[in-house]
């Protein structure tokens, strides 16, 4: 056994058994290693950020981390603007980065670089192997600091000769924290906070957004005449009929400020206080109202289950007294192709236990609320910011939930970042219907430029922000790939390619031309 057959065999016994992977020459002892150790799933990316996206979309279903292989310090420099939306949305992920022989780094090499270096600001533990005896605990510990509640980012370096050379042991599996629990103290400060009366809200994120606390929440608010909302962004939230309904925090400042001004207090549940997204000229970063009291009740790392539970019990609410959304499912809209009626037939078309990736941004701002009474399913957003987003983390979702369609929303311009995805979903064959709305631009740079105080855009500015000249063929692009796919000009034509994504199986694109 060598130490990368120790690694792999490390990995398969604490429990992780799927890889995304673009691997290069330093990395071609792991890739051996996965035709003699049984058990590991590998599945290739073109593109390192679709592989650090895709373990990003596997770990917020499957609940456990993924591994990903990836080439030298380039390689992690590719993938890490999706391992920037992993950290932030609290997903566990162990990366495998190959590194030159031990021996071979002092001739400085094309490819040599300060791989720890480019791997801390994104990583919450970074080790290199020092030698093939300790490659396989320095395994086991990676998938600990990756298990971490909320979920870590951890960056294990495997020098090619610690991979070649002889090993024996196996990494012991890790003994992990289950999440902190919260102080008795803090849940009794939410209890009297929410005895005061009106004007205040739990304001949920992370956690709090599964369907069991997302009752709970409910039957607080019953109880006790609160407002729930939810933040922007959520990393996995369980929503549709039959579940506790609740609006998410609006992204423009203009109406996030009115949609928190009436509270004196918010009570944050698994959630950061509220801040707009960017800084801009004559407006406030926190979007609570001044004298507002921000109570945070759960935070990162802890267990939001069992301080609802408990909050629930001080307060003595009925458990059961939650009000659920009611089924709406609207009929399939006909006519010319507009943001509301996209919305509508998606909430028409979505069938039950679908996974929603929503990185439509500006074409989509509408579609949480629309969304509210569709079949039950799971919605996956981005906290992290960085656009490519959607299809790689529905490519990821899509492996770790075989049994559920997936939908992703997306803009072309986010599309156009991480295309690859559509190959490797196609090359395993995986059920995501790709949905890219073009409307031929950065629309939501338009909307930034003005609220940053740029002036009126010409056309140099104008150029920056349009994606013409030449238009895109995203469909052409999709069928390039491996991926069936037909262009939508009218509602008529959406229906009819929704239709036909419920109906079958297999990855799809659909391009709406707005």
């Amino acid at each position: 056994m060598n130490g990368a057959e120790s690694l792999v065999q490390t990995l398969l016994a604490c429990g992780v058994d799927t890889c995304f992977a673009n691997p290069g020459t330093s990395e071609m002892h792991f890739v051996a290693a996965l035709d003699r150790v049984a058990g590991m799933r590998c599945v290739l990316g073109l593109f390192e950020g679709v592989v650090t996206g895709a373990a990003d979309g596997y770990s917020r279903l499957s609940g456990k981390p993924a591994a990903t292989l990836l080439h030298l310090g380039p390689g992690l420099a590719n993938g890490l603007a999706n391992l920037h939306n992993a950290r932030r949305a609290g997903s566990p992920v162990v990366n495998i980065v190959g590194e030159h022989a031990s021996f071979h780094l002092r001739y400085d090499a094309p490819l040599t670089s300060d791989i720890e270096g480019v791997a801390r600001p994104m990583s919450h533990w970074v080790r290199t192997s020092r030698d093939a005896a300790s490659v396989a605990q320095d395994g086991a510990d990676a998938v600990a600091a990756a298990r971490a509640a909320p979920g870590q980012i951890a960056t294990l370096i495997l020098p090619a000769d610690t991979a070649w050379n002889p090993a024996r042991a196996i990494g012991r599996p890790p003994l992990v924290d289950p999440p902190r629990k919260v102080d008795d103290s803090v849940v009794a400060e939410s209890a009297r906070l929410l005895r005061r009366g009106a004007g205040t809200l739990l304001l949920l994120g992370g956690d709090a957004l599964t369907e069991e606390n997302l009752r709970a929440a409910g039957a607080i608010a019953a109880h006790s005449g609160a407002d729930l909302m939810a933040t922007t962004y959520m990393r996995n939230m369980a929503r549709g009929a039959g579940r506790v309904s609740i609006p998410r925090l609006p992204y423009p400042v203009a109406q996030a400020l009115p949609a928190l001004a009436p509270y004196r207090t918010i009570i944050l549940v698994g959630a950061p206080p509220p801040v707009s997204f960017f800084g801009y000229p004559e407006s406030p970063s926190e979007l609570h109202p001044p004298g507002c009291t921000l109570h945070r009740m759960v935070a990162t790392g802890e267990d939001a289950g069992d301080a609802l539970a408990r909050l629930i019990d001080r307060l003595g609410a009925d458990p059961s007294a939650a009000r659920l959304q009611a089924p709406e499912r609207p009929a399939a809209p006909r006519g010319p192709i507009t943001p509301d009626g996209i919305a509508q037939a998606l909430a028409a078309a979505l069938p039950e236990n679908a996974i929603v990736v929503d990185e439509a941004i500006t074409t989509g701002r509408g579609f949480y609320a629309a969304m509210a009474g569709a079949a039950p399913h799971s919605w996956l957003s981005n906290l992290g910011g960085s656009i490519g987003f959607g299809p790689p983390v529905g490519t990821g979702a899509a492996v770790a939930a075989p049994d559920r369609k997936v939908f992703c929303l997306e803009g072309d311009g986010s599309f156009m970042y991480t295309p690859q995805s559509l190959w490797t979903q196609a090359r395993e064959n995986l059920d995501v219907t790709t949905i890219v709305f073009a409307n031929r631009s950065y629309n939501i740079l338009k909307h930034e430029l003005a609220m940053v105080g740029a002036g009126n855009p010409g056309r140099n500015a104008l150029d920056m922000l349009e994606l013409d000249r030449p238009d895109l063929d995203i469909a052409g692009l999709a069928r390039a790939m491996g991926v069936p796919a037909r262009k939508a000009t009218t509602l008529e034509e959406l229906n009819q390619a929704l239709e036909n994504a419920v109906a079958s199986s297999g990855p799809k694109l659909i391009e709406v031309m707005l």
